[in-house]
C-alpha cells in the first residue's frame, strides 16, 4: 500500500461583522490545497494556530510535510528543544512568506536534523508561483528560495536604472510567465505600475541569484533605509543582530534625519533578565557591517509586530518610535 501523506496547512477561521464564518486565504494557500487535493493527500487543517493543539496534531495524525511560515517555524524549533514530542513523523517542512536569518535556519536544523528544510518564493501577482526550492546530497542552500519554476523567467534589475545586475549582485526582482496576474481588479493605474508593456512583474523584492541559478531574498525595495545616499537593507542588519546570544527578536526600519535622509533604528526583544544596553547592540552589529550600515538607535521592547505571514510590520514599528520621541 502506497504510504498516505498528511500536511497541515494553517488555515485561518474569520468570524465577519455579519457573523458569518469566512475562511480567510491568500493564493499560496488556495493553490496549495488545491494541489494537495487532486494528489490525494490527507491535509489537516487548524482553524486557528495553537502551539499546543499544533504539536499534538503532527503526533496524532503522523504529519510528514508541513508548509508554515517563519513565527510559526521558530515556535515548532523551541517547542522541539524544550517539549517531550520527538516529531518522528515529520520528512519535510517548508517556509515561505518572509525571509528567515541564518541564525534561525541553523537553529531549526539542530533540532530537527532528520526534517528536509526548504524555502519557496510566490505572489498573490504570479498566482503564487516563483521558486521552490530543494536538496540534494550535493546542493544544500538552507537559505535560498531555490529555482524558478518551470515557464517562468526572472532577471534582477538595478533599481534605477532598470539594467541586468549580474549573479551575486542585489536588485529588484522581474518576473514574467503563464502565471503573472492580467492585473488589479478595476485599478488601471496600479496595474500599470506592477506589470510593464512587455509583461514583467515588478515585484519590489530585492533579491540576488547565486552562481548556481538559485535565488536568495534579501528585503522588499520600499523598506530600504536611505542614507546618504545609500541604499541599506533592514534584512542585513536584522540578520547581524540577531545572532547576539541575549537578543531573542529584533527588526531594523527607518527614521527621518534632516540631516541624512534616513537612519536605521532596531527594535530589540532582550532575553529575560539581560543587561544589554544601546551602546552594546550598537558595538556589536558596528563590528560586522560597513560604517554607513551602523544602526544608529536602539529601542527596547516586548515583541515585535508581525503579520500572520511572518512579515514585520514596519508601519507599526514607526508609529511606536514617533511616540516615543
Amino acid at each position: 500500500m502506497t504510504q498516505q501523506r498528511f500536511f497541515i496547512l494553517r488555515v485561518l477561521l474569520v468570524l465577519a461583522k455579519g457573523g458569518y464564518n469566512t475562511w480567510k486565504f491568500d493564493s499560496n494557500a488556495v493553490v496549495l490545497f488545491v494541489q494537495l487535493l487532486s494528489l490525494g493527500s490527507t491535509i489537516v487543517v487548524m482553524r486557528e494556530f495553537n502551539v499546543d493543539e499544533m504539536v499534538r496534531a503532527i503526533d496524532r495524525y503522523r504529519v510528514t510535510h508541513f508548509p508554515l511560515v517563519p513565527p510559526i517555524l521558530m515556535v515548532l524549533t523551541r517547542a522541539k528543544s524544550v517539549g517531550s514530542y520527538d516529531f518522528g513523523s515529520l520528512k519535510q517542512v517548508i517556509s515561505g512568506a518572509a525571509p528567515l536569518s541564518k541564525n534561525t535556519i541553523q537553529e531549526f536544523l539542530e533540532n530537527f536534523p532528520f526534517v528536509d528544510f526548504i524555502q519557496g518564493y510566490g505572489m498573490t501577482e504570479s498566482t503564487a508561483v516563483g521558486t521552490y526550492g530543494f536538496n540534494t546530497k550535493e546542493i544544500r542552500k538552507y537559505t535560498s528560495v531555490g529555482l524558478l519554476a518551470p515557464n517562468m523567467e526572472a532577471k534582477v534589475v538595478d533599481y534605477k536604472t532598470g539594467y541586468l545586475m549580474p549573479p551575486g549582485e542585489k536588485g529588484e526582482l522581474w518576473l514574467r510567465g503563464p502565471g503573472i496576474m492580467k492585473g488589479y481588479l478595476n485599478d488601471l493605474d496600479a496595474t500599470l505600475s506592477a506589470v510593464d508593456k512587455d509583461g514583467w512583474l515588478h515585484t519590489g523584492d530585492v533579491v540576488h541569484f547565486d552562481q548556481d541559478g538559485f535565488l536568495c531574498v534579501s528585503e522588499r525595495l520600499k523598506e530600504m533605509i536611505k542614507y546618504k545616499g545609500y541604499q541599506i537593507a533592514p534584512a542585513d542588519l536584522e540578520n547581524a543582530l540577531i545572532s547576539h546570544p541575549e537578543i531573542l527578536d529584533v527588526a531594523v526600519t527607518a527614521a527621518t534625519s534632516k540631516e541624512v535622509g534616513e537612519i536605521p533604528v532596531a527594535f530589540v526583544v532582550k532575553r529575560p533578565g539581560s543587561a544589554l544596553s544601546s551602546a552594546d547592540v550598537i558595538n556589536y552589529v558596528s563590528e560586522q557591517v560597513a560604517p554607513y550600515k551602523r544602526v544608529r538607535k536602539v529601542v527596547f521592547t516586548n515583541s515585535i509586530p508581525r503579520s500572520t505571514a511572518g512579515k514585520i510590520l514596519r508601519r507599526e514599528l514607526r508609529s511606536k518610535m514617533v511616540s516615543r520621541m
